[in-house]
């Protein structure tokens, strides 16, 4: 068996392990249902969102003056779970799909289009069993984010004036991530694991990591880390 194969299977153990946390059931047929969901800014100090999502589309920007905007287009009863708890001084936002429910047997489209506000400060989590991502988070007032793939594409947009560093980790099973990052901030990025062919632009590598000499100078940085079976990885700080 080789490598590659190893791989493929891990990604599609790993892409089922997250779709949900019950047995499969059937997804009933029909066309795909729609909601939308909002959260108001409340007094919180920062906000810990978690994102669980089995397959589909996840769309993820900044701009609402609400602390989320959510629309979501999605196959019969699955009908995605919005949680909010406030009670201390962060909050706690997750965005998941029902217990008991999977991905083997789904009929229809799974489209989430998440909108966040962009000046409370957020600690982002997304965990993706299989599909794409189009993450345009540069506006966000990020503390730290996390995204874990199972099988798919991330195309991750971090373009913006951040104002304190903050990590980012992208944890990927079968699969390609495009990751667009400042020209003016600093940049440390290091890629592990089997990582397959990486592309950057505006960065230079030194020591195993790669470094934008652009932002050597800036107040912030932003540190990137990738780990695992990612098939190819670019990184564009231009």
């Amino acid at each position: 068996m080789t490598a590659n194969l190893v791989r493929v299977l891990f990604a599609v153990a790993g892409a089922i392990s997250l779709a949900g946390c019950g047995p499969i059931a059937e997804m009933a047929d029909g066309p795909p249902q729609h909601d939308r969901q909002t959260i108001d800014l409340d007094k919180t100090e920062m906000t810990r969102v978690e994102i669980r999502m089995g397959a589909g589309e996840l769309l993820a920007s900044g701009g609402s003056p609400k602390l989320l905007e959510a629309d979501f287009a999605y196959p019969a009863r699955l009908k995605p779970v919005v949680r909010y708890n406030g009670r201390s001084f962060r909050g706690q936002l997750s965005i998941e799909e029902p217990h008991g429910f999977a991905t083997g047997r789904r009929h229809g489209d799974n489209t989430w289009n998440l909108k966040f506000n962009d000046d409370r400060p957020l600690d982002l989590r997304a965990n993706l069993g299989a599909g794409e991502a189009r993450l345009d988070l540069g506006a966000l007032n990020l503390r730290s984010l996390e995204i874990n793939l199972g099988a798919g594409k991330v195309q991750l947009d971090l373009q913006g004036h951040p104002q304190r560093d903050y990590d980012v980790r992208i944890h990927g099973g079968v699969g390609e991530a495009t990751v667009r990052l400042p020209k003016a901030v600093g940049v440390d990025a290091r890629a592990s694991g089997g990582i397959g062919e990486i592309e950057t632009r505006g960065l230079e590598k030194h020591d195993g990591r790669w470094v934008n000499p652009a932002g050597a100078d800036a107040a912030v940085t932003i540190h990137l880390d990738v780990e695992g079976g990612v098939g190819s990885i670019r990184l564009f700080a231009d």
